[in-house]
């Protein structure tokens, strides 16, 4: 389904001899249909960044993305939404005087509220009530989470990337969105890519793909990725995972 072939991303260091720094760095790998990938690896090792080319937010130095049988490197981000690719930010967006009603209206173009109301229920949101709100800062990191996570499931992507999608929320939020983005893949067969450092995706995910300094140095079961993630030598991990280990943070 999705193929990456020889993939670099390249950004100005003028700090560095020659000026230019690889994020990306020669990347080749095959995602296959309907597989749950967790990609994980230390900070400002290239994870977000990879997700971003396969998205098209950033643009591609070299290489190419194929998806489906067809480059899709020039395309836009639009353009590969319409092709069935969906990405969920880690910071999601907020929208003063945008209802999610309003957000989930775009996201599927359904205004039938039998429709929207079957939108909750599949994501596991309740009440209504819930659905007139704005998307604005009054919300709460889980609640933006949520709406964002729901507007992404509602447009029935083929394939779906979520970056760091426990950022911002509660311990008691996680289990039930790993349970939700396993039910996805099955049901729908979904290809889904997480991008996270929580110790929930990695044990859910097919796969799991260890990222350092823009290159794929494992991919395989949680078990063989073990020894990396255990090694503060190789993987340093945020910060924000210090004294965290029954909050499912690997350092």
């Amino acid at each position: 389904m999705l193929e990456l072939k020889n993939l670099y991303f390249t950004i100005a260091d003028h700090e560095k001899s020659g000026g230019i720094r690889n994020i990306i760095d020669g990347i080749n790998y095959a995602f296959d249909d309907g597989k749950f990938y967790a990609i994980t690896g230390p900070n400002g090792s290239g994870k977000t960044s990879l997700a971003k080319l396969i998205m098209g937010i950033n643009p591609v130095t070299k290489g190419s993305i194929v998806y489906d049988g067809t480059e899709i490197s020039a395309l836009t981000i639009t353009e590969r939404a319409r092709a069935g690719i969906a990405y969920s930010f880690q910071q999601p967006a907020r929208f003063k005087g945008i209802t999610f009603r309003d957000l989930l209206t775009i996201a599927t173009g359904i205004e039938d509220e039998k429709k929207l109301l079957a939108i909750l229920r599949r994501v596991g949101i309740c009440p209504l009530s819930f659905m007139d709100k704005e998307v604005d800062a009054k919300l709460s990191g889980g609640e933006i989470k949520k709406i964002e996570l729901a507007t992404t499931i509602a447009a029935n992507p083929k394939l779906a990337i979520y970056d760091e999608p426990d950022t911002g929320i509660d311990l008691w939020t996680i289990g039930p969105m790993v349970n939700l983005l396993k039910k996805e893949l099955a049901e729908n067969k979904t290809t889904t890519i997480v991008v996270s450092h929580n110790r929930s995706f990695l044990e859910a995910a097919d796969v799991v793909m260890i990222i350092n300094s823009g290159r794929i140095v494992y991919d395989g079961n949680l078990e063989g990725a073990m020894p990396l993630l255990e090694d503060l030598s190789v993987c340093t991990y945020r910060n924000t995972c210090e004294g965290e280990q029954d909050a499912g943070c690997y350092r």
